[in-house]
């Protein structure tokens, strides 16, 4: 099973917001190649960002939520994300009256561009 891991240094974030994007109406996300080798096959190096214009704490975390067990959803479906990535997605307002199975197409067919 591959666990979530998330960015933690300010260098890391700038590495990854200088390489590719895909932006929807629900979310953005930003990939690279892994800058640093891994130690531990079975990791995935991804942060959920969301801005506070968004709303509230409860609002943002929902959203953060949401997200993230999409990306849990889609790494149990072989090849759908590419995990030699490190990815940061940014949560947008629209995600939050979103249903999921529209959050998980729209998710999907994001990750097939990387």
């Amino acid at each position: 099973m591959i666990k979530l891991e998330s960015l933690k240094k300010n260098n890391h974030f700038k590495l990854v917001l200088k390489e590719k994007k895909v932006h929807t109406d629900f979310f953005s996300i930003f990939a690279a190649k892994n800058f640093s080798p891994k130690k531990n096959k079975n990791l995935l190096y991804i942060s959920f960002v969301m801005k506070k214009k968004i709303g509230n704490a409860v609002k943002r975390n929902r959203i953060k939520r949401k997200l993230k067990a999409i990306v849990c959803k889609l790494l149990k479906i072989k090849g759908a994300i590419n995990t030699n990535c490190t990815y940061i997605v940014f949560g947008k307002s629209n995600a939050y009256e979103k249903d999921h199975k529209i959050l998980f197409s729209t998710m999907q067919k994001s990750f097939e561009k990387f």
